[in-house]
């Protein structure tokens, strides 16, 4: 049974790094659900590396941050297939080389840059395959559970993906005007991948998440990818311009009487 409606679509799939990341979840649901997935590599390296996890498919190269190489891999892609039934969107990057700094001493040139990679790309990639995604398609990206919680060791990304939360309603708008594709974002909390084994002081905070999740087991990376696999399918067309977030319910349970006795303790 078929229930997603994925069996013969068509994904593009940006953003797997390797088997820990949510891009890669994503693309094996789908594939095991019988869709096929084409993939888009942050550059020949990457790339080398990637496309022996998905033998049986195409895979590009494209660094985002450079507007020629995005319109380059439109013509590429666009040369092998004639139109997408949705695309996800997993690209994010932000240079902690100088450590975590208070946030009002971000470096500009830092943020920016991880501003143009991890959220102004997803609107220069829409421009650049609008024409090749159907007019009723679902383009996915992946934020993050809030952005209202100033994590001091998540440094400045979280303003970067309010803004990535923002531009789904906007880039959804623009495309109403020619089409029905809409765009949302799968949210998880803290999640076990590479990218973020990167961040200074992560681990703290995840294992300091799994304590305030009620069930006391960290979100896994499947379970954002399944969400994410949803939000691309038919069934859930109704959805749009929105973030699901995929936090296990650790939003709802901060005063978790384990972790407050602890604090007193040791007050």
């Amino acid at each position: 049974m078929d229930f997603l409606q994925l069996s013969g679509k068509r994904f593009l799939i940006f953003g797997v790094a390797n088997k820990k990341s949510v891009a890669y979840a994503v693309a094996k649901m789908l594939i095991d659900e019988g869709a096929e997935c084409a993939f888009v590599a942050r550059n020949q390296a990457t790339l080398e590396r990637t496309a022996k996890l998905f033998p049986n498919s195409d895979f590009f190269a494209c660094d985002v941050e450079n507007d020629a190489e995005i319109l380059a891999l439109r013509d590429a892609v666009g040369a092998k297939f004639d139109s997408f039934d949705g695309l996800l969107h997993s690209i994010a990057f932000a240079d902690y080389s100088e450590g975590m700094k208070p946030f009002h001493k971000t470096p500009k040139k830092a943020f920016l840059q991880a501003l143009d990679i991890s959220c102004f790309s997803l609107v220069k990639i829409a421009d650049a395959f609008a024409d090749l995604l159907k007019p009723n398609a679902s383009v996915v990206t992946v934020s993050i559970s809030t952005t209202r919680m100033a994590s001091e060791n998540y440094g400045y990304m979280a303003p970067i993906k309010a803004a990535l939360d923002s531009s789904l309603a906007f880039l959804t708008k623009s495309f109403s005007s020619f089409s029905q594709i809409r765009f949302n974002a799968v949210a998880p909390s803290l999640l076990k991948t590479s990218s973020s084994a990167g961040i200074p002081g992560y681990l703290d905070s995840y294992l300091f998440a799994e304590r305030v999740i009620p069930r006391k087991s960290p979100v896994s990376t499947e379970e954002a990818a399944a969400t994410a696999v949803f939000l691309l399918s038919p069934r859930s067309s109704g959805i749009v311009s929105q973030k699901v977030v995929v936090d296990a319910g650790m939003s709802i349970n901060y005063f978790d009487k384990e972790i407050v006795d602890k604090v007193v303790e040791n007050a």
